[in-house]
């Protein structure tokens, strides 16, 4: 458990000592992964390579560079220590400057956006892909198979292809490339992402809602029956396109309710959800764009297993992300805020007993663009590559 006051101590101390304390992290961490599959490297040998690898270099390609989460990986890296970012893509901006299209950005010394057609793949040694989903799989495909490569859009997170079919109204053009596609919410499939050549990074809402819920059912605390989730979301979550429902006046001093019954989402985190059960999960879910530029929060409503207590609840996540980094169970009565969570890679969640009796109310909030999409495909790839899991992440949240 943790205060909001000691969050921020432990968030400012992460920055002074992190380097120093990374190794000692992972380490830990390994320990504690309950959710993950056994990894057959023996832990003497994967901590021997993290050492080993903790200072290499390696070339990192962003695709979709002119987009939100391209930006977001642009920031995060500009303080990694092991990446340089050697390729950038952008179609419609190809020629163009980083600093001309995102002015925060103008003191990187980044090489110049080309398209997608004219990168040269082979002076990159990992790929991250912020390109639309339906656009992804054909570029993937014919991506050089040496690379290690996350994808930041929907296109490889559905398991079943005619489910991504019937969600995104167009055939999956990489089927086998998506058997091979490793589902990467990174506390909970750290063995697999290890091991990866393709990661499938989480989509926002998913990441916010599976991180309280997966736990708590593997653990058969909660009904998988009438779970209701309400989330809200920065407009940001909704890209950086052109649209109407988008502009100021649609969006400022009000609420804008969105994709109801019918989000893109739902399959990803019914699918989620079902495995964790090993039965067929169906939630109701409902996303609503908030004026505000980024953040997220999912109000979650669940029923209780028989003679299971809201105490049970919180007991088990506390103990459950006790020794994570990124994932932090408040002091009881506490409220998560998205304010809290600005610009990092946390994830702030607690647990409150309903008014009806038998049920729970989960909240947890994350940054949109980073725990949500940038930060945890950056926390994938440090895992790929070998090195420690934290490395470029341990930014404090921007407050107020």
């Amino acid at each position: 458990m943790c205060s909001l006051s000691s969050f921020n101590s432990i968030c400012t101390r992460s920055c002074f000592f992190g380097c120093q304390d990374e190794m000692k992290y992972s380490k830990a961490r390994k320990l504690c992964v309950r959710a993950s599959v056994v990894t057959s490297i023996p832990q003497s040998l994967r901590t021997e390579e993290i050492q080993a690898r903790k200072f290499e270099k390696f070339r990192v390609g962003v695709l979709g560079a002119s987009g939100y989460t391209g930006s977001e990986i642009i920031r995060l890296l500009a303080n990694h220590p092991n990446f340089q970012i050697t390729m950038m893509t952008a179609d419609r901006k190809a020629g163009q400057s980083i600093g001309s299209v995102f002015p925060h950005l103008v003191k990187q010394d980044l090489p110049d956006l080309v398209a997608v057609k004219d990168a040269d793949f082979s002076d990159v040694d990992a790929v991250f892909c912020c390109l639309p989903h339906g656009t992804t799989q054909e570029i993937i495909k014919g991506l050089p198979s040496s690379l290690k490569i996350v994808d930041l859009s929907a296109d490889f997170r559905l398991q079943d292809v005619g489910e991504y079919e019937e969600w995104y109204g167009q055939p999956h053009v990489a089927q086998e490339l998506q058997k091979e596609a490793v589902y990467g919410l990174t506390e909970l499939s750290r063995s697999e992402i290890e091991n990866a050549r393709l990661i499938a990074n989480p989509g926002c809402y998913p990441t916010s809602i599976q991180l309280p819920l997966v736990p708590l059912i593997k653990a058969n605390l909660i009904e998988v029956k009438n779970i209701i989730i309400d989330s809200k979301s920065g407009v940001s979550g909704a890209g950086r396109g052109a649209k109407e429902a988008n502009l100021y006046t649609e969006i400022a001093e009000g609420i804008h309710s969105y994709g109801v019954t019918r989000h893109r989402h739902v399959p990803e985190i019914e699918q989620g959800l079902s495995e964790a059960a090993k039965s067929k999960v169906t939630v109701s879910f409902t996303p609503h764009l908030m004026p505000m530029s980024r953040g997220m929060q999912s109000t979650i409503y669940v029923e209780m297993a028989h003679g299971v207590s809201t105490d049970d609840l919180y007991q088990h996540l506390s103990n459950f992300y006790e020794k994570e980094e990124f994932v932090i169970m408040l002091k009881k009565n506490e409220v998560p805020h998205t304010r809290h969570v600005r610009g990092s890679n946390y994830c702030l969640m607690n647990v409150f007993p309903d008014r009806i009796p038998g049920r729970a109310i989960i909240i947890s909030v994350i940054d949109n663009l980073v725990k949500g999409a940038s930060g945890q495909a950056l926390q994938n790839l440090n895992l790929m590559m070998g090195i420690p899991e934290n490395t470029g992440l341990l930014t404090v949240p921007l407050f107020p």
